[in-house]
């Protein structure tokens, strides 16, 4: 028992990485990072602005859009302080208490991206299969029950799972894959059972992508059904132009998640840096590309933007 005790700590403080191989590099590496992360915090700020301010956008499709950006710029923040503090100031050592804190937002802020991105596809399938009663269906009192919902649902799973990870008990060596605390990373480090966690995660899991992404899927093969029923190619064109911007929403975050959970569970032979890349595109790639997406596709975004800029 006492060599255990020796081998294991309680309360371990991690050390967060940069980009393995790389350390010289890093000054040089964080100048792409830190415009990546001004990029995401000044396009989605300007989304929410616009939104906010202009009331010839208050309709429930931008509302959507606002969460979105709100998503997009909580998973920016809860990343980037310590993503630039390990590339600026090579501080890597992070308390489990601070792990925890971290993780709430990032997790949290992920699992909120999943319920916008399935409100967005149900806006899109009452606009285009039910559009006489789209003003009635999608009510500013419905939106805002929908908008607590994903915050209930979010409170929910990511407290518990995080809870349990107070009892466990971390072996000496601490070392995270990545520069930001990521609960499947924090939990091959523990040296105690695991399995209450291992439960609990899978439970969240299904209660988030194993209901959303169906619940997408689902959306859009009933608006492709009854898109191709429409006689005019010029309506049916019309129709589908409305769903590329979310389409292209749904592809930059599930694409990277997909290949982040692939390179974890099959990419062990991969060099470390692989993995590190991966990670921070995982978290960079929406917050970054969603503001222009719906900037180039959405034309009264577009509008609202230059009239912002110009009148500045």
């Amino acid at each position: 028992m006492e060599i255990l005790s020796n081998l294991t700590c309680k309360y371990p403080i991690f050390l967060l990485t940069g980009f393995p191989g790389l350390e010289s590099f890093h000054s040089w590496i964080s100048i792409p990072f830190c415009c990546l992360y001004i990029f995401a915090l000044f396009g989605n700020s300007m989304i929410l602005i616009i939104v906010i301010t202009q009331k010839n956008l208050h309709e429930p499709m931008y509302y959507f859009l606002s969460m979105l950006s709100a998503t997009d710029l909580g998973l920016t923040i809860s990343t980037m302080s310590t993503t630039l503090s390990v590339l600026w100031f090579d501080v890597t050592n992070i308390s489990l208490d601070s792990c925890i804190i971290q993780m709430f937002f990032l997790h949290g802020f992920t699992i909120m991206e999943t319920g916008v991105l399935v409100a967005m596809s149900f806006d899109r399938y009452v606009a285009i299969c039910n559009p006489l009663r789209y003003s009635t269906i999608l009510t500013n009192y419905r939106i805002t029950q929908m908008g607590l919902l994903m915050t209930i649902r979010t409170v929910v799973i990511i407290v518990p799972l995080l809870l349990l990870l107070k009892r466990l008990s971390f072996c000496r060596t601490t070392r995270l894959s990545h520069s930001y605390c990521y609960h499947p990373d924090v939990i091959k480090l523990a040296c105690s059972d695991t399995r209450a966690n291992s439960i609990c995660g899978l439970i969240g899991l299904i209660l988030t992508t194993g209901i959303d992404t169906p619940c997408i899927v689902l959306s859009y093969i009933v608006i492709i059904h009854s898109v191709l029923n429409i006689a005019s190619p010029e309506e049916r064109h019309k129709a589908f132009s409305t769903c590329v911007s979310h389409i292209g929403a749904v592809a930059i975050f599930y694409i990277p998640m997909v290949s982040l959970s692939l390179v974890h569970r099959y990419g062990h032979s991969a060099p470390r840096v692989v993995h590190s890349m991966m990670a921070n595109t995982y978290l960079l790639l929406p917050p970054v590309l969603n503001p222009i997406i719906y900037s180039v596709k959405t034309k009264q975004i577009r509008k609202a933007i230059c009239n912002l800029l110009l009148t500045k």
